[in-house]
């Protein structure tokens, strides 16, 4: 048997299968593994795959709710191609750290939001943003990351292409 001493950077800065392997390790060797079988990721079909626009569409919606654009946005990040069809997943308790909130009930909150936002902006009731599995994944369609993605990249633009705009309307004198 082999050790291996890993720093909290190290282990922070690792890929993410590698994280959630030392995790499922850690949780095994300290005996809280789950006698329960994991419940397989849900398929793709029961996910919608989001367009530019069923994002865009979302993101009007929860606006108002900074928490909830946090955890949108989250989904923009490259996740990790899962199954056959690929889905791509998130753990919960990435999510939570990325977006500061204080427990994953507060995650979850958002993504009931989020689902709700969907089921809104497509005016289908069986529209679903994202699946979880019971071991702390969320799950979302390949297409949906992608969507995310571009739109936090258009956001940007947009803003700092109103950047020069509001420096120059500061800087002009008044007449």
């Amino acid at each position: 048997m082999t050790g291996i001493t890993l720093t909290a950077e190290q282990i922070r800065n690792a890929p993410a299968p590698v994280r959630q392997w030392i995790e499922q390790e850690v949780i095994a060797s300290l005996g809280f593994a789950s006698k329960a079988p994991a419940a397989a990721p849900p398929q793709a079909a029961h996910l919608v795959a989001c367009s530019a626009e069923d994002a865009a569409g979302v993101l009007e919606r929860i606006q108002r709710v900074l928490p909830a654009v946090n955890v949108f946005f989250e989904f923009g990040r490259p996740g990790i191609a899962y199954g056959q069809p690929a889905v791509m997943a998130f753990r919960l308790v990435d999510v939570l750290h990325h977006t500061r909130l204080d427990n994953v009930g507060q995650v979850m909150t958002c993504l009931e939001m989020i689902n709700q936002a969907l089921t809104q902006a497509r005016g289908d009731r069986s529209a679903r943003f994202c699946g979880f599995d019971n071991e702390g994944h969320c799950f979302i369609a390949p297409q949906t990351q992608a969507s995310i993605a571009a739109l936090w990249q258009s956001v940007i633009a947009r803003h700092e292409a109103a950047q020069p705009t509001e420096s120059a309307a500061k800087a002009a004198p008044a007449a």
